[in-house]
């Protein structure tokens, strides 16, 4: 399993999730956040608001959820956002308690 974490711009939000969707990827986590990449933001708003998608994946399942977002995400300008890779060791589904692969989705 793994984690992946996106941050994308507020308004790229509903064509990532409506791809995300269409895979058959619909449990996600979302936050507003703000940050700044390497351009360091444009003045005078130094921090620039984003959205940060979490997702927890099958292995099998990692590539196309990450080129799900670059397609809906991607404008080719700074600010398109960053995408990150964790492992996950366990999932636990609360309700059921069933583990790893059958707890995702």
């Amino acid at each position: 399993m793994k984690k992946v974490e996106a941050i994308i711009r507020e308004e790229d939000f509903d064509k990532v999730k409506n791809a995300l969707r269409q895979l058959g990827i619909v449990p996600l986590t979302v936050y507003p956040v703000k940050g700044r990449g390497v351009q360091g933001g444009v003045p005078p708003y130094d921090l620039l608001p984003k959205l940060k998608i979490e997702i927890v994946v099958k292995d099998e399942d990692v590539e196309k959820v990450i080129d799900a977002i670059i397609r809906n995400a991607r404008r080719g300008i700074p600010g398109d956002g960053k995408i990150f890779v964790l492992p996950v060791y366990d999932a636990i589904r609360i309700r059921t308690g069933e583990k790893g692969n059958d707890a995702l989705y």
